[in-house]
């Protein structure tokens, strides 16, 4: 990994008990795996998409420096707020006046890494943030697993150790709920046909 595990969190507890200055640190530590990140997001994007990684990348800044309520756990639950950052940057970026009309420039996110959908299937965003809404109200641990995994890039130990539960637990939960996924936004697509 880019960052020492035990500095990055470190530095988060600093910085949770008030040192400014782990902030500045932390931020040196992290900017190359923030900015990866969000290249594997924006790479999911349609080819017009306006928001640039760099902005992506601020706008997660300037939100996580809002965050001082955050008791970090560690490093991997610091990426883990971050993709969902992300994701809901992304996700409020398609809902505004630029995504208006429906079907216009709508965002792609495609999930043929996680094994859920074929190339010429992909989902919008929107239909995706619905789907893991309806989800976490069924079963918010199945959304984080996915949420952590596929969109924070969390490996199957990471997230264990983030939702703290075994490496077994996650590995059935992310197998149900990718099928319950592919479910769902298959229905959803059928019914706007």
């Amino acid at each position: 990994m880019a960052s020492s595990t035990h500095e990055v969190t470190q530095l988060l507890i600093a910085w949770t008990d008030g040192d400014e200055s782990a902030l500045a640190r932390l931020t040196a530590l992290v900017h190359e795996e923030l900015r990866r990140l969000a290249k594997r997001y924006m790479r999911r994007e349609s080819a017009g998409h306006t928001l640039q990684t760099t902005a992506l990348v601020n706008e997660v800044y300037i939100r996580l420096i809002d965050a001082s309520h955050v008791r970090w756990q560690n490093r991997a639950h610091f990426f883990a707020i971050s993709a969902n950052l992300m994701r809901r940057i992304l996700v409020d970026y398609a809902r505004s006046g630029n995504y208006i009309k429906r079907g216009g420039g709508a965002v792609h996110v495609s999930l043929d890494e996680a094994a859920v959908f074929s190339a010429e299937r992909a989902p919008d965003l929107l239909a995706l943030d619905e789907a893991l809404r309806t989800l976490a109200e069924m079963d918010p641990r199945k959304s984080q697993v996915i949420e952590l995994r596929f969109f924070g890039g969390l490996s199957v130990e990471e997230t264990a150790e983030v939702l703290g539960v075994s490496r077994d637990t996650i590995l059935r939960d992310w197998r149900l709920a990718k099928s319950w996924l592919l479910r769902e936004l298959s229905k959803r697509e059928s019914d706007e046909t």
